[in-house]
């Protein structure tokens, strides 16, 4: 009986350890702790929430060899859904979140649109590319805030054929429960079984929320764009969208063109009609993959939209590290207060990170990938690769890169506007039409009109608490007895654990061996041999030992999909452990957009003068064919 029973327990026990390692392995990144960059993620505003999903992420340490592909390790797809808690402040930026749900079923994105809907409180993920794996076939996926689920609205219904596209622009107009997305690249990695090159679409996507249908409108012309920027302002009789930048792919095969930044293209949502309207000012240099927010005077007599980073086009393809302010119904461009001078870009060019308004006064700058970094630095990584604007640089330092500050709600016009525009802080715009006119007659009258935005109603019940609600302020200290645990302090728990429990039963097959070696040797001595009649037989009977089969349970075939989520919020961390070990190089200045410690501006710290204007045409290849 021994000699049977201590194989099994040896190789149960050797099976479990295999367990408990390849669990270690698929959670040895915290999204929180071990964050360094991401860039090409979404990113939407519900409530006091700002959501980011999916995108590209390194996690430390972040070292040269990390910058290979085929080392997911360091260089992956972010398969989370977290969010920055607008109403708290850790180390002068909204904390990070990491505790929502998102399962496998959930497809994780680069270059996509979170569309969000304020008033149902859901978010929808339209479009983005899949990254080293096929794209599936295109279903609405929604993230339901108060039910804290995903839930499938299948493929898009309506008039036209619609596809997932990416690097796109798109916006969200909850107050009429519509979205839009226009131009964006239809490709392998965002259409299954494309087969061929890249190719821009022309065409502007409408998707109206409370009846789960899809329109395929006309853009402005036949051009096919990508990569550019597109807000909302409320003007005219229901709003605009003001598209301007990226790239245009004359071709049809993936080949780039810049687009302009003073041509700009408006569609009125009333009457669905495209309008264009050249600018004047300081326009900026064509960039592509840069973002944006608008926001508007008091009384609504100016609306600035202010655009920050980019990359370039070849040979230029370092990009920018600059902001520029599109200030409308004059249609001017304003060089912004970052950098100092006219003629120089930052120190740290940026693209494909995000911008989100918050309550009209602040601008939230997310993430983004370091175009001409050399040495593999991290992203802000004490504050999760976040940086605000200050729009209306109300601040002692009057910088337009500050602190975050959950309280302010109002937006005064900076100064830089007021001497395009005339009037004072609160509005009263004194030039309020284009230096040459308007291009179309329409515009003349329509720019004079404030949108009205009716209420729009909830279609179910929205009152009561979101269920993933944080109840506690983050610490900054990761070792505090209060912070909540972190993925990886779970995973080193739960492998801890699970090897005291390796060990223990080890020590049970060997204490069950040694007792039945005893009492078998002390039986076979003591039973007495009988002298007539067959022999009686010494050794028990053997049981066998049925097999645990673990039973995995299907997916339920309706439209939600769950996912598993932590019941309390992952601590965000301020202070980042040493990687001295790894060649992780820190620049000597912080980069410019960085506020910390007393000193909220740090342009004049980190200019570089740019090395040459951008060229007017461009023959470079999208890469992904």
């Amino acid at each position: 009986m021994g000699p049977s029973l201590w194989p099994a327990c040896i190789h149960q026990t050797f099976l479990l350890l295999a367990w408990c390692l390849v669990g270690t392995s698929v959670a040895q990144h915290d999204p929180i702790r071990d964050f360094c960059r991401r860039w090409g993620h979404q990113s939407a505003v519900v409530d006091r929430r700002l959501y980011i999903d999916g995108g590209l992420v390194n996690y430390k340490p972040f070292t040269s060899s990390s910058q290979n592909l085929t080392k997911p390790t360091n260089k992956i797809v972010d398969t989370f859904l977290a969010y920055n808690d607008l109403d708290s402040v850790s180390d002068g930026m909204p904390p990070l979140y990491a505790n929502i749900s998102k399962n496998d079923t959930i497809p994780s994105v680069n270059g996509g649109i979170l569309w969000e809907d304020s008033v149902n409180k859901r978010l929808y993920l339209y479009g983005g590319e899949y990254h080293d794996t096929s794209p599936a076939a295109f279903n609405l996926y929604s993230y339901d805030i108060l039910y804290d689920e995903w839930v499938s609205f299948g493929p898009p219904t309506g008039a036209g054929t619609i596809n997932a596209v990416s690097y796109g622009a798109g916006v969200s107009i909850p107050s009429r429960g519509e979205a839009y997305y226009y131009g964006g690249w239809l490709s392998n990695a965002s259409v299954p079984d494309w087969g061929g090159p890249p190719r821009a679409t022309n065409r502007l996507i409408k998707y109206t929320m409370d009846s789960n249908s899809w329109s395929n409108l006309t853009g402005p012309d036949d051009v096919r764009r990508a990569e550019g920027s597109m807000v909302f302002i409320p003007i005219a009789d229901a709003g605009m969208l003001v598209y301007f930048g990226g790239s245009k792919d004359l071709y049809g095969n993936g080949t780039l063109t810049p687009q302009p930044l003073d041509e700009i293209f408006l569609f009125d949502v009333a009457n669905g009609k495209w309008y264009t309207q050249k600018t004047s000012g300081r326009t900026p240099e064509i960039r592509r993959r840069f973002c944006g927010g608008a926001t508007w005077a008091q009384d609504q007599s100016s609306y600035n939209i202010y655009i920050y980073g980019g990359a370039g086009f070849p040979p230029e393809t370092t990009g920018y590290d600059d902001i520029y302010i599109l200030t409308i119904p004059s249609f001017q461009w304003i060089r912004g207060p970052y950098p100092p001078g006219s003629n120089i870009t930052g120190a740290y060019p940026k693209s494909m990170m995000s911008c989100n308004v918050v309550d009209n006064a602040q601008m939230l700058v997310i993430g983004g990938t370091y175009s001409n970094d050399s040495t593999y630095m991290c992203d802000a990584d004490g504050v999760w690769g976040t940086h605000n604007m200050d729009l209306g640089e109300e601040n002692p330092e009057n910088a337009i890169w500050a602190l975050y500050k959950p309280n302010l709600t109002t937006y005064a016009v900076p100064t830089d506007i007021l001497t395009a525009v005339g009037g004072r802080n609160s509005g009263g715009a004194v030039k309020t039409k284009p230096t040459s006119g308007f291009d179309a007659p329409d515009l003349s009258v329509l720019m004079t009109r404030t949108a009205v935005l009716t209420t729009r109603k909830p279609t179910r019940q929205v009152s009561f608490t979101t269920t993933t609600k944080s109840t506690s302020t983050p610490t900054s200290t990761p070792d505090d007895d209060s912070s909540p645990l972190s993925t990886g302090a779970i995973a080193g728990i739960a492998v801890g654990g699970s090897i005291a429990l390796i060990l223990a039963l080890l020590g049970c097959c060997f204490f069950i061996r040694r007792r039945r070696k005893y009492y078998s040797s002390e039986r076979t001595a003591a039973t007495p041999v009988p002298l007539n009649g067959p022999a009686m037989s010494t050794t028990p009977n053997h049981h066998h030992q049925e097999q645990q089969h673990q039973h995995h349970g299907s997916m339920s075939q309706g439209p939600v999909y769950s996912g598993l989520s932590s019941t309390q919020p992952a601590s965000p961390t301020t202070t980042a452990p040493s990687y001295n070990t790894h060649q992780w190089v820190q620049p000597v200045e912080p980069p410019a957009e960085l506020a910390s410690e007393g000193e909220l501006h740090y342009g004049q710290r980190s200019m570089s003068p740019m090395s040459g204007a951008p060229p007017v045409q461009s023959s470079w290849v999208h890469p992904r064919t």
